[in-house]
C-alpha cells in the first residue's frame, strides 16, 4: 500500500503503515498537529508546502496557535505519511482526538425544493442532489435527509450567516430568488429571518447596529 492514492476504502487507508495520525472522515482524511506556538506552526506548514508541491496535491491546512490541522480531501497514504513523518522529525506530536467533521443535515419532504435557498443563503456549491459544500472549506457540509411527514412546529434550531455588511441585501435577495421567503426583516440591518419552502429558518447578519 506505499504508494496508494484514491479509489481505496477508509479500511484500507486505516490499514495502510505510516498512517496512525490520520482519521478518515466521511470523505476527508484528518490529522492535527499539536505544534505548541503560531511560529512552529507556520514553519511545518513551510514544510508541508514543499511536500505538496513535490506531490502536485494541495491539502487543507487550519493553522492556530496550539496546532495545525491538515485535512486531505483524497485518502492519499503516501501524502498522509511524509506529512507525519515530517511532524515527526520536528518533534511535533499528533493528536488524533482533535479532528472532526461537522455536518447540517436538514430533514426534508423535497430536498429539490429547499436546496436551492440553502446554496444561496450559504454561497455553497452542490455536491450531487443533497450536498452542500463550502468552496473555501471554511464551514460545515449541508445535507438534505427524506423525511415522510410534514412537522408542523416552528424549528428550534436555526442557521445564522454573519456576511460583510455591503453584501447581505443580495445575499437576502438570492436566498428569496432560490426558493425562500422573509420571516421577519424588524430587526434589519442587524439581521434578517429567512426560511426556505418548508419553513426551515436562518438568518443573515450583519454588523450593523450592533455597536
Amino acid at each position: 500500500m506505499g504508494g496508494m492514492t484514491e479509489p481505496i476504502t477508509a479500511g484500507q487507508f486505516h490499514a495502510a503503515d505510516g498512517v496512525d495520525d490520520w482519521r478518515v472522515l466521511y470523505h476527508v482524511v484528518s490529522a492535527h498537529f499539536r505544534t505548541g506556538s503560531f511560529a512552529k506552526g507556520v514553519a511545518f506548514i513551510g514544510e508541508i508546502d514543499r511536500l505538496v508541491a513535490t506531490a502536485g496535491r494541495s491539502p487543507r491546512v487550519d493553522l492556530r496557535d496550539a496546532g495545525v490541522t491538515v485535512t486531505l480531501t483524497t485518502r492519499d497514504v503516501t501524502l498522509a505519511r511524509q506529512i507525519s513523518a515530517a511532524a515527526a522529525e520536528r518533534g511535533i506530536p499528533a493528536d488524533p482526538t482533535a479532528v472532526q467533521l461537522v455536518n447540517v443535515t436538514v430533514d426534508a419532504l423535497v430536498a429539490a425544493d429547499v436546496l436551492p435557498f440553502w446554496r444561496a443563503l450559504l454561497g455553497y456549491r452542490p455536491i450531487g442532489n443533497d450536498y452542500l459544500s463550502d468552496p473555501l472549506g471554511r464551514g460545515p457540509g449541508f445535507g438534505f435527509q427524506a423525511m415522510d411527514v410534514a412537522r408542523p412546529q416552528r424549528n428550534r434550531i436555526h442557521l445564522d450567516v454573519a456576511v460583510p455588511h455591503e453584501q447581505a441585501e443580495a445575499r437576502v435577495a438570492a436566498a428569496l430568488a432560490a426558493g425562500g421567503r422573509l420571516v421577519s426583516d424588524a430587526y434589519a440591518p442587524r439581521w434578517w429571518v429567512l426560511a426556505d419552502a418548508e419553513g426551515n429558518e436562518a438568518c443573515v447578519a450583519t454588523w450593523m447596529g450592533r455597536e
